[in-house]
């Protein structure tokens, strides 16, 4: 399985400039705790960045930092790492665990953004796939049941 296979599409995202205070609306109005920080051409969108929740607080707010003075480039994690949309999901899944990221752009070959891959939505995923694995062994044992004398 690819990492195009299990991403988010609908990804929120912002701009260098973004106020902090815009970055909150945001997070707020589409309820999700990261944007994806991008630049844009007229060609594609690039991630250059991220900036979460707890980027807000550690760095702006527990800085006693005024919010009007901060913008997105001035907390969002630098040199973004990502993931092709047609990279495996293990491989992927373990990149995020050696780097402590719980969350990864999903770009095109060409580097354009195309989704986000979290950790909360791999884990929903598993979840179902395990039920249905549990599910179908507990209904094997009751047929064996069934048929025997």
């Amino acid at each position: 399985m690819t990492v195009g296979e299990f991403c988010n599409r609908e990804v929120v995202v912002a701009e260098r400039n973004t106020t902090i205070v815009e970055a909150a609306k945001l997070m707020r109005q589409y309820h999700v705790g990261d944007l994806v920080v991008v630049d844009r051409s007229s060609a594609m969108t690039i991630p250059v960045g991220i900036i979460t929740d707890r980027d807000i607080v550690v760095e702006i707010i527990a800085n006693e930092i005024s919010l009007d003075a901060a913008c997105a480039a001035d907390v969002m994690s630098f040199g973004v790492i990502t993931a092709g949309v047609h990279d495996g999901i293990l491989d992927t899944l373990q990149k995020m665990r050696a780097k402590g990221i719980r969350r990864l752009p999903v770009v095109n070959d060409e580097g354009g953004l195309e989704g986000i891959l979290a950790i909360d939505d791999v884990l929903e995923v598993l979840s179902e796939e395990l039920s249905l694995l549990a599910k179908a062994a507990i209904r094997g044992q009751e047929l064996e049941k069934k048929l025997r004398p």
